[in-house]
């Protein structure tokens, strides 16, 4: 059976019509990932990445066929410029700073818009893991610890934590054995009267 982009081309065929019915009905987009997604079992984003691989298979005849009068079609992704991508970066990592995580953060900057919310996601993903020196030098501009001292500190914590618990449980030690070796003695002078009294 051949598949398209990885689902059969029944699968590939359903969405599509799915997709036309919904928006015929006036859904969302958005809504209709996640709806579609619930129906077939697959995950919101899965179905949405789906969608738009498939609506950019313009080489493949079948594809072509499918979409043919259905008016489906990707919009241009407009890349972001240095200066965008910079300034949402320093958002990203201002505020993940405060303890908020990236999908959180990126959902505060994209104002619920999901589409928008995912371009942060990923562009933020892209550079962290394809220039993570970029990233190191806006957080140094925005006065951010890069985590390698917030790490050491809390290292430094943790061993003075365990070095302290140490010594403290040392002083137990001494103290228990010392209460050993008095009850051990009492316990020795208690049976030798016990003995004597005999």
């Amino acid at each position: 059976m051949n598949k398209i982009n990885g689902y059969t081309e029944e699968e590939a065929r359903g969405l599509v019509k799915y997709v036309c019915d919904e928006r015929k009905a006036g859904a969302t987009l958005s809504g209709i990932f996640a709806s579609y997604a619930k129906k077939t079992g697959r995950a919101k984003g899965s179905v949405r990445n789906y969608y738009y691989a498939l609506l950019r298979s313009s080489g493949d005849n079948r594809v072509k066929e499918m979409l043919d009068g259905t008016g489906l079609k990707a919009e241009k992704i407009v890349q972001f410029s240095d200066d965008e991508t910079d300034k949402i970066l320093r958002a990203i990592i201002t505020q993940k700073s405060k303890g908020v995580s990236v999908r959180r953060a990126v959902l505060n900057l994209s104002h619920g818009d999901d589409k928008l919310m995912l371009r942060y996601q990923n562009k933020y993903r892209n550079v962290l893991s394809k220039q993570p020196e970029r990233i190191e030098k806006l957080m140094r501009e925005c006065g951010i610890d890069d985590g390698d001292g917030a790490r050491k500190r809390l290292e430094e914590e943790i061993n003075g934590l365990y070095d302290r618990l140490a010594e403290s449980l040392k002083e137990e030690n001494k103290k228990l054995a010392a209460v050993i070796k008095k009850l051990t003695d009492e316990n020795a002078l208690l049976k030798l009267q016990i003995k004597n009294s005999y």
